[in-house]
């Protein structure tokens, strides 16, 4: 699977803008600020329906215009798919596929599935819990579609339970009965939910592990624990988690225990890599839970998901960057995109790797 080329429109600081691609490898080159991390960008969107560094869709809109789109042709075997975006103020997003808008944006996911490499990525390892959980959840979303409907369910649920809570604390009454629809609606699918992170999880580390030990050429030893109330009380199941919790959920006006509290704790040589670890280290956990993730990916969808890698010379150096590329490039992944400031370094690196490749100059 690879994107063909690409069409912006109103994105960000890209009036208009179009590009044909490479199968294999594509290089956006040029000063800071010129537009290279907005292009990855657009690719994310039309892969997961959603910006990597934005949670608002209107932001990205270009100064003193009412709308954005994007479109591009990804072909997978002999299929060639136009995905189109929209995005406007005052209405909804919609996405098509040859041009049929999805009645439910949740159903592209999975359809073209992308990684993303970025400087950004840090906030796994500084960061609250919710940062891993996303990572998680985005990551089997790609390659599960009923753990998304069932992620779905569960967060409107809790937010319906959250707000019943309040409601109750505010207006001094308590309704045991109101609470128990949400309560069955948590339990059947945070059950699934976490169930499927579990074994998800299981599956995952060990490819994680390898390339972590590529890059720290055997050096070091790393570990994921994951950290979950339906473990942490073990031989209680999650209803009766909710019903023992109840009195504090009460006072505290929100859910108190769930799998929306679940985390992963990432260790090197079993401490705290936050605490513990160099900025290099850092760096080579970052690009190893990326790399698994594509390799994860692909497993499971069969598919070789797109990989994006934006300044990625801000993780890592010249050598380690052509290792990597080379490394991503033999595994088979499928389609790369990088960014880089320097034009020269960067096709220096991708021409050792093969001939087919695009520089663009932004």
């Amino acid at each position: 699977m690879y994107l063909k080329n690409l069409r912006l429109f109103n994105f960000k600081n890209f009036k208009q803008k179009q590009f044909s691609f490479s199968e294999k490898i594509n290089c956006f080159v040029g000063d800071n600020g010129v537009g290279k991390t907005n292009v990855l960008d657009a690719i994310h969107y039309l892969s997961l329906t959603k910006s990597y560094l934005n949670h608002s869709d209107l932001n990205n809109i270009s100064f003193g215009e009412s709308l954005f789109s994007l479109e591009g042709n990804f072909i997978d075997k002999d299929n060639e798919d136009t995905i189109k975006l929209l995005v406007s103020f005052g209405q909804k997003k919609i996405i098509k596929r040859n041009n049929k808008a999805y009645e439910k944006l949740s159903d592209h996911i999975g359809k073209y599935p992308c990684v993303m490499i970025s400087p950004y990525d840090h906030n796994l390892i500084t960061e609250g819990s919710e940062f891993r959980r996303k990572f998680i959840d985005g990551m089997i979303s790609q390659v599960n579609t009923e753990y998304l409907h069932f992620l779905l369910r569960y967060q409107k649920a809790l937010t319906q339970r959250n707000a019943l809570l309040k409601l109750f604390i505010s207006n001094n009454f308590f309704d045991s009965l109101s609470l128990e629809i949400y309560d069955a609606e948590l339990i059947e699918n945070g059950t699934k939910i976490y169930q499927i992170r579990r074994e998800f999880i299981e599956n995952y580390f060990p490819k994680f592990a390898q390339f972590y030990y590529i890059l720290s050429q055997g050096k070091e030893m790393v570990d994921i624990q994951y950290v979950t109330d339906m473990e942490e009380m073990q031989g209680i199941d999650f209803e009766t988690i909710l019903k023992m919790n109840l009195s504090k959920d009460r006072v505290a006006a929100y859910t108190t225990k769930g799998i929306h509290k679940d985390d992963l704790i990432f260790n090197l040589f079993k401490y705290p890599i936050k605490r513990f670890g160099s900025q290099g280290q850092q760096k080579s956990f970052l690009i190893s839970l990326k790399l698994a993730q594509l390799q994860t990916i692909k497993e499971f969808s069969k598919k070789n998901p797109v990989l994006l890698m934006d300044d990625i010379f801000d993780k890592l150096d010249e050598r380690r960057v052509a290792q990597l590329v080379k490394l991503v490039h033999e595994e088979e992944f499928g389609q790369i995109f990088l960014s880089d400031t320097h034009q020269e370094r960067t096709e220096k690196i991708v021409k050792q790797i093969g001939p087919n490749y695009q520089v663009f100059g932004l």
